[in-house]
């Protein structure tokens, strides 16, 4: 039973269209304002027989040669959630599974996927299995377990036993380098149909995706590939054989492809993939502020001195930004029918680097690690300073 994750959604105003401020807490303890409407798929990916790939030319490999090449690095993710409760007659009831993907990313046994894949609302599978494709039609299945679980980035590590395993990670890319209308394709087991492929371009880059409420992925990239339920925790494979993102998600109005699949970028996957297997977990600095978007025509309104910014409306008691002076908002007023909290500092620059709105913010603190100082400047009633801040951690809570 294929029971990934998939929402449906009258998505496409919410990813296209422009974004009503909002007061929400931030990635990384700052608050975004923008999110974007995705629908939640699970899938796996493709595998091939091992193959020896052409070298790509001008035009990079087809998506033949790619299949051939790195199939058998693509696997089958499916994991058994714990009881869900009980039924009428008071036995409990099983949580069912979870059908996906993952791919090998080291010789030693790590395999990256979803963190939906292997948990939900909180709770881990009691079991993974992993399936690799073999020769022809055959597979071999092998038990996997949990190695670290990212919630806020969707990522997770799942690790198998390597003996008798002929393991073949697919390598990482680059997803800063992405380009819109480059060619790709997404390797996984939608609707359980094993090891297919899809093929597309890439149709959009720095969306942001939303795995879990009050949370963001920066830089998600959107596909017209076909994603459907059990592609989740998948490669998307770019046209020179290398990983750029892991297929997340889809906007739907049915629940099924319509063009618009998502990608966590692989480089935010791999700082996670990097924590998990060293320490079992992912840390994200925070700052503990709740942030705003301070935009020329608010700006003009409101008369701050400032046309943008990151304005904080709010800060954590006892949080970083508490501890270096940073102040919140003192009222409320409303602007168009929106209210915003006003009278705080507006946050203009993270280390120099210019910071244009509360997204701006969260992307460039997302940069640093916790313990790290930053030096923000900032203006506060007309008068710009300079404040240092030493990021802290982010509470599991938020």
């Amino acid at each position: 039973m294929d029971t990934s994750r998939s929402f449906v959604a009258g998505v496409v105003g919410g990813i296209v269209g422009a974004a009503l401020l909002l007061l929400v807490l931030v990635l990384l303890g700052v608050t975004d304002v923008k999110k974007e409407t995705t629908v939640r798929v699970a899938a796996p990916a493709a595998v091939a027989s091992p193959g020896a790939p052409a070298a790509p030319g001008a035009a990079g490999l087809t998506p033949t040669q790619i299949y051939d090449r790195e199939a058998t690095g693509v696997v089958e993710i499916t994991s058994t959630l714990p009881s869900s409760g009980t039924d009428v007659f008071g036995q409990p009831t099983s949580g069912g599974p979870i059908v996906g993907s993952g791919f090998v990313v080291s010789r030693r046994g790590y395999i990256l996927t979803n963190a939906h894949m292997v948990s939900q609302s909180g709770s881990k599978a009691t079991a993974v299995m992993v399936t690799f494709k073999g020769p022809g039609s055959q597979t071999r299945s092998v038990a996997g377990h949990i190695v670290g679980i990212d919630t806020l980035s969707d990522v997770a590590v799942v690790r198998v036993d390597t003996a008798g395993l002929h393991l073949n990670p697919l390598p990482p890319g680059d997803s800063n380098g992405v380009r819109v209308g480059e060619s790709v394709v997404a390797i996984g087991n939608p609707l359980q149909l094993q090891f297919t492929i899809t093929s597309g371009i890439v149709s959009a880059i720095h969306r942001d995706l939303s795995p879990q409420a009050g949370t963001n992925i920066f830089d998600g990239i959107q596909t017209d590939a076909a994603i459907n339920p059990g592609n989740s925790g998948g490669p998307l494979i770019d046209a020179s054989g290398k990983v750029i993102g892991i297929n997340e998600s889809i906007a739907s109005t049915t629940g099924a492809n319509e063009g618009l699949g998502f990608a966590v970028p692989i480089d935010t996957a791999v700082n996670s993939y990097r924590q998990i297997v060293k320490t079992g977990r992912v840390a994200y600095p925070w700052m503990g502020v709740t942030l705003e978007n301070l935009t020329p025509d608010l700006a003009g309104t409101l008369k701050y001195h400032v046309t943008e910014g990151a304005l904080v409306s709010a800060v954590a008691a006892g949080g970083p930004a508490a501890a270096a002076g940073i102040r919140g908002g003192t009222s409320t007023v409303t602007v168009q029918g929106e209210k915003f909290t006003v009278g705080g500092d507006v946050i203009t620059a993270v280390n120099g680097r210019h910071v244009a709105s509360a997204t701006d913010l969260v992307k460039a603190v997302a940069t640093y690690k916790p313990g790290d100082t930053v030096t923000l400047t900032i203006n506060r009633q007309g008068a710009t300073s300079t404040v240092k801040v030493k990021l802290g951690t982010r509470p599991a809570n938020l």
